[in-house]
């Protein structure tokens, strides 16, 4: 225990975490003000300072009164990049990024974020099962450690100035150690974990520095033990308990908090209650209750039931939930209420959203309504009496949304339970490929983009206009051909094959089609934070999908009247428009994606008969989904790739079909991307430096492959030179007759100064490795 705070309970109500970004959005425009140099370090500083004591004090507010329940779990950009800063994990190859005082501030962070124009950043990835996104340590035997950041305890300090004490938060060191990759200068077969023992004592610098700020708890995020790795489960338990052996065996520490979201515990729950932490969280929404025996093991630590989801936005079943901490309270000792991740992947307050129906609002809780539900279930657990208003309101308003309008119809289930093999097939991908190079007449290499074009300010300001009503839809319309025109001759220009109308008509990849399909609705202020600075609007579907008119073909109809080039019809696959959704929980994700799948088809039908002649369907979030425990991986990988399987497959032999796949571990899901059967996919590759054209080497892929080759989520430009270095590694691997040469991901966030320099050189670099395959052929 700490020497000088005393022992504090820990909450009976809290968080697991916030949303950070703002309520509108205020940390994203006060980040790009500053790298814009618009605003300085200070006024960074005061912005993020109002930030965080609002969301302790709207906490507050909505009940999380006691010390410690409200988390600061605030991040100027990724909480896995704060660890690295607090550890001093700066990757050889940035040099020496800490200032004089031995600390890496603002713009070092900021460094590893976005990198410079000579050095990548640091690799990003999706954290876990969701959208957000990581940017992945780098750890070698080289790799040295040190406090290198004051900023956790000076968040702390601050909150307590004003009267709130939160709860200090961290990424846990065996997740950290487990999430991070080996730097360029490791060995082969080398492990981060390995470095296990050289991070604790900076954990425990950090946690004496909190205890003499006046923390009372901190919570060390632990959610790489829910999930199933190839490094031995045994080792990663000895590492479990090795590191609360230490953390928790420090003479001066807060009491401490592990938190296990996204998944069941299962066997690390033991080791866990083993060693002296003081507090465990579990995920008792998606993972099952525990056995009465493991939570017998836990003695007289605090179990922190994670009931409410924190990942979704639909109204907690409290009836159900009260059940559960029944089931918990009987076997364990202390029992508190929290969600079960962080609500950072919701937006913060249904009650704004007043465009929505008062029967789905009725339906719903956002990050707000979530913490009212954990204060109403930890009232439940002091005195069930008092929670039996909010049980029964709960349960009238599931009720009624299983019985709405919209939410079953028949016909889509007549459609979907007629389907049979025949419909998830196509011709032999031979037959494909020659018709296919009768069609289009390509060049070795063939050059494209992923689909989006820079979203301009003149572009954000029509749209908003028209959606006021102060440009007609005419005009509007206008004003996006004239965005595509430009486009169009822009990349003719730049000597592309295969172009892209640039998609200046859609507000995002997904709520475009959420807002053209029936089942659909979306938000106005639903901002969740994706990465660093980049917000989405999740639309939420939450009945039965149809699709009642042509969405796209007027666009991609124009854009191919105005070049004889082939111009690619741009969709969004049925996975990824549910994983970038708010999903219905009430049946099968299978079903619901069969629904969107047969929307595609139809849409790809009518492309077709436009004179489209390729057809892209993205799926980035493929790899999102996979569920974390191994042996659940098989039937999601099936129904998913049936899904794109059923939208595409009712295309001619002659039609190109292409996809698109972004920021995930490839080589867990080659087979899958194998399996979904596309003439040419396309893959991030410049970031992680062309590490997947090994994964397809291996594997032998042998369709359309394009390993991206310009890193789009960061400001800095390609030389010519590098883009040459990437196509050079991937025709060593792969067949160049497979290849294709794209960015890797769309342009939409980039500007158009930077975005036509790096395609400059992207065709630059291509023409030289086209050359040097002809002078090697000839």
């Amino acid at each position: 225990m700490p020497e000088n705070n005393p022992a504090t309970p820990f909450p009976a109500a809290s968080l697991l975490g916030y949303p950070r970004i703002g309520r509108r959005r205020e940390l994203k425009k006060a980040v790009e003000a500053y790298w814009a140099g618009k605003i300085d370090a200070d006024a960074l500083d005061a912005a993020a300072k109002d930030i965080q004591l609002s969301i302790a004090r709207r906490l507050q507010d909505l009940g999380l009164t006691e010390a410690a329940a409200v988390p600061g779990t605030f991040s100027y950009y990724d909480q896995v990049l704060d660890a690295t800063a607090h550890l001093g994990a700066v990757p050889a190859r940035f040099g020496n990024l800490l200032n004089a005082e031995g600390q890496l501030d603002i713009d070092g962070y900021f460094t590893l974020a976005r990198g410079t124009k000579d050095q990548q950043p640091l690799e990003m990835t999706k954290w876990f099962d969701t959208n957000y996104h990581y940017l992945v340590p780098e750890i070698g035997p080289e790799t040295t450690f040190a406090l290198a950041s004051n900023r956790i305890v000076a968040e702390f300090e601050f909150a307590l100035a004003n009267g709130i004490e939160t709860r200090p938060y961290i990424v846990g060191p065996v997740t950290y150690l487990l999430l991070s990759k080996a730097s360029d200068d490791a060995p082969a077969g080398f492990a981060p974990l390995s470095r296990l023992e050289d991070i604790l004592p900076v954990y425990t610098q950090l946690l004496e520095k909190l205890t003499a700020a006046g923390a009372s708890w901190i919570q060390l995020d632990e959610p790489a033990l829910v999930v199933d790795h190839d490094t031995p489960a045994a080792e990663i338990e000895a590492a479990v308990a090795r590191s609360y052996e230490v953390l928790s065996g420090a003479a001066k520490r807060p009491q401490i908090l592990v938190s296990t979201p996204y998944g069941a515990l299962d066997g690390q729950l033991g080791t866990l209650a083993a060693t002296a932490i003081d507090a465990l969280h579990i995920d008792a929404f998606k993972g099952a209750v525990p056995s009465a025996a493991a939570l017998a093991a836990l003695g007289d630590k605090t179990l922190v039931a994670g009931v409410v989801d924190g990942h979704n936005i639909w109204r907690n079943d409290l009836a159900a939930s009260a059940a559960k901490l029944d089931e918990l309270k009987a076997a364990a000792g202390r029992v508190t209420v929290s969600t079960s991740t962080s609500t950072q992947h919701v937006p913060h307050d249904v009650t704004e959203e007043g465009q929505l129906s008062d029967d789905l609002r009725s339906w719903l809780a956002f990050a707000d309504q979530k913490a009212v539900e954990v204060k109403a279930l930890a009232a439940y657990l002091a005195d069930p009496a008092s929670a039996r208003a909010a049980i029964d309101e709960a349960s009238a308003a599931i009720a009624g949304r299983a019985a709405a309008a919209g939410v079953r119809r028949e016909e889509v289930r007549t459609r979907t339970g007629s389907l049979t093999d025949a419909d998830f097939s196509r011709s032999e991908y031979a037959v494909r490929e020659a018709a296919q190079e009768k069609a289009l007449h390509l060049p070795p290499l063939p050059t494209t983009t992923i689909g989006s074009f820079p979203q301009t300010s003149g572009i954000r300001s029509a749209r908003a206009r028209n959606n006021k009503g102060e440009l007609t839809n005419a005009q509007y319309e206008q004003l996006m051909k004239d965005e595509i025109k430009r486009v169009v001759e822009l990349q003719e220009e730049l000597g592309y094959d295969v172009l892209v109308h640039g998609e200046p008509e859609r507000n995002d990849m997904v709520q475009y089609f959420a807002e053209n399909l029936d089942g659909f609705d979306v938000t106005v202020h639903g901002w969740v934070q994706s990465y660093g600075s980049r917000c989405t609007r999740p639309s939420i579907l939450w009945g039965d999908v149809t699709r009642s008119a042509p969405i796209t073909v007027k666009w991609a109809e124009y854009a191919q009247s105005l070049t004889g080039k082939p111009m690619k019809g741009m969709l969004t696959g049925p996975v990824t428009i549910l994983a970038w959704s708010f999903v219905r929980d009430d049946q099968p994700l299978g079903e619901t994606a069969n629904q969107v799948g047969l929307a595609l088809r139809d849409e790809i039908a009518d492309l077709e008969a436009a004179g489209i002649k390729i057809i892209q369907v993205d799926e980035p979030a493929l790899r999102e989904l996979l569920p974390l425990r191994k042996a659940e991986q098989a039937a999601y990988l099936k129904w998913s790739v049936d899904s794109f399987r059923l939208a595409t497959a009712g295309a001619a032999d002659a039609t190109q079909i292409h996809t698109h796949l972004c920021y995930s571990e490839f080589g867990v899901i080659i087979d899958a991307i194998d399996g979904l059967d596309a003439d040419v996919t396309s893959i991030e590759a410049a970031r992680s430096r062309m590490e997947v054209v090994h994964d397809l080497e291996s594997h032998g892929f042998g369709r359309g492959v394009g390993p991206g080759v310009y890193d789009i989520h960061s400001p800095r430009v390609p030389c010519e030179a590098e883009v040459t270095e990437l196509l050079a590694t991937a025709v060593k691997h792969v067949p160049s007759r497979q290849l294709w040469v794209n960015p890797d991901c769309g342009l939409k966030t980039r500007g158009y100064a930077e975005t036509e320099e790096s395609l400059r050189n992207v065709v630059k670099a291509t023409k030289t490795i086209r050359a040097g395959l002809l002078a090697a052929a000839s």
